[in-house]
């Protein structure tokens, strides 16, 4: 009679650590996308630092492009300096792009519906273990629809447009205009002619006699979050790093390697201070953004460029993201058209009326963003780091906004003018075509710091599990049909960078 085989207890651990294969995981994309990938797949249950390696490749390694010289340089400084994430100058090139520049809008009614569930309950979760509401600035919020009559600005006049020769304009008299008092002014009044719009009391910060012609609500705090996008995105970074994640920054891949058969990824070769390097890869995940199509030409993600600005208030203003409509009047400003190069002091008084829509979001640390249209006059530079400012299109906002808030206006300090670029057409969430490990995470237009984390979990799902499992990738899928439709969908919902 054969003795029965012996029974062997092994702990969580050792299963977790025997069921993973050795991979050598490559990550291509410092902005919020790859850190999230970085800090998901380190939380995997099958993850173990003894035999996964993995590697985050950024190609900037600075965050000064895409903004003035004399914008704020670290975001931390108006947060709490206890517990924001502190600047860690390794990590120069981190959410150097959009992921930094971004508005942090959250929301349950976002883009596309197979992922925006998992993601926003992920962005609570992470906010609660980590304390993201002073750590990154999360917060629950309201989103509203406003409609908005602008007031002219000091120094120009209906009469300037009227002029034949544009040159021949004349700023007006002091005292020439009426400016109509903010609410915080004249509360009583203003209060009034909020509740006979339909807007909430603590709306405050625009002002009512003249700007404020109607008001809808899109988002309350039960399905409407923001966070500070790029101390999120710098947390994420931290969070990975902290399990064992190597970050390069100022690394450019320029080539992702393949065996002779193109059925499994080899390796990736990236260019750092002018020297080639080759980083042996099993897994490849390419969340490069707008950058992608440069690596992977079958992934149709276009670039557009979109301008922003950062307002200190002179008081914390309530927590509400505004998406406006605002009627310019005769002889305001007039915008930067699309297609041109603005330069700084070239605005001229419009002639007719013209409607904006510039996006603001209030946050907790005592500022307003506030985003304009994108253009597509000048292409993706190499790297964030070269993204140009045009900075009448940051004027142009900034004219706009103190013409229906003097918070956001005249009262306020304009801390940042800055540019990115918004990858348009996805997103774009999977394995690309027949090539073992190569896997894509991109193309997540406005939406991007909303579906971050969902997408950073089943990109970890698809290289540890071998397939995902928390929610549906859907028309995100690479393979999938539908894509494309999808794509379009989000790109003409929104062109800005939430």
């Amino acid at each position: 009679m054969l003795s029965p085989a012996p029974i062997y207890l092994l702990s969580n651990h050792s299963r977790c650590k025997m069921s993973s294969s050795p991979k050598e995981i490559t990550i291509i994309g410092g902005g919020i996308i790859g850190c999230c990938t970085a800090y998901f797949l380190t939380r995997h249950p099958s993850y173990s630092p003894e035999t996964h390696r993995i590697t985050l490749l950024e190609a900037s390694n600075s965050n000064a492009g895409g903004r003035t010289p004399d914008s704020i340089t670290d975001p931390a400084t108006l947060a709490d300096p206890e517990t924001a994430s502190k600047r860690n100058p390794a990590h120069d090139g981190i959410a150097g792009g959009a992921s930094g520049k971004a508005g942090g809008l959250l929301a349950l009614w976002a883009f596309p519906r197979s992922i925006v569930p998992l993601s926003f309950k992920l962005h609570d979760e992470l906010a609660t273990e980590y304390g993201g509401d002073k750590r990154w600035g999360y917060r629950r919020c309201y989103a509203s629809q406003i409609d908005c009559q602008a007031r002219l600005p000091p120094g120009f006049s209906s009469r300037m447009a009227d002029k034949k020769n544009i040159g021949e304009a004349e700023p007006v008299s002091n005292g020439a205009e009426r400016v109509s008092k903010g609410l915080h002014k004249n509360h009583k009044k203003g209060i009034k002619e909020l509740e006979k719009l339909g807007a909430p009391e603590d709306l405050d910060w625009l002002d009512i006699e003249e700007s404020l012609t109607a008001y809808e609500g899109m988002g309350t705090p039960d399905n409407t979050a923001q966070v500070h996008p790029e101390l999120f995105t710098r947390s994420m970074a931290q969070l990975a790093e902290e399990k064992g994640v190597k970050i390069v920054t100022g690394a450019r891949v320029t080539a992702i390697n393949k065996t002779p058969d193109d059925k499994s990824v080899e390796s990736v070769t990236y260019e750092k201070d002018g020297k080639e390097e080759i980083l042996p890869t099993t897994d490849c995940v390419v969340a490069a953004g707008p950058w992608t199509p440069r690596l992977l030409p079958e992934i149709p993600i276009n670039a557009a460029r979109a301008h922003s600005v950062v307002i200190k208030t002179p008081k914390l203003v309530s927590a509400y993201a505004l998406f406006t409509s605002i009627m310019l009047p005769n002889g305001f400003p007039t915008p930067t058209p699309r297609d041109s190069r603005g330069a700084p002091g070239a605005q001229r008084p419009l002639r007719g009326q013209q409607i904006v829509e510039p996006e603001i979001y209030a946050r907790p640390d005592g500022t307003a963003y506030a985003c304009g249209p994108t253009d597509d006059i000048v292409e993706l530079p190499l790297t964030a780091a070269e993204v140009e400012v045009d900075v009448a299109r940051c004027e142009d906002i900034i004219y706009q906004l103190g013409g229906i808030s003097d918070e956001l206006g005249k009262d306020g300090e304009v801390l940042a003018k800055q540019a990115c670029y918004l990858p348009q057409g996805g997103p774009y969430i999977g394995e690309v075509g027949p090539t073992k490990g190569l896997i894509v995470a991109a193309g997540h237009t406005c939406w991007g710091i909303q579906n971050a984390p969902a997408t950073g979990k089943l990109v970890s799902e698809i290289i540890l599990d071998g397939k995902p499992k928390s929610a549906k990738l859907g028309g995100c899928d690479p393979s999938s049909k539908y894509v494309n439709i999808i794509g379009d969908d989000i790109v003409e919902a929104r062109s800005f960078v939430y």
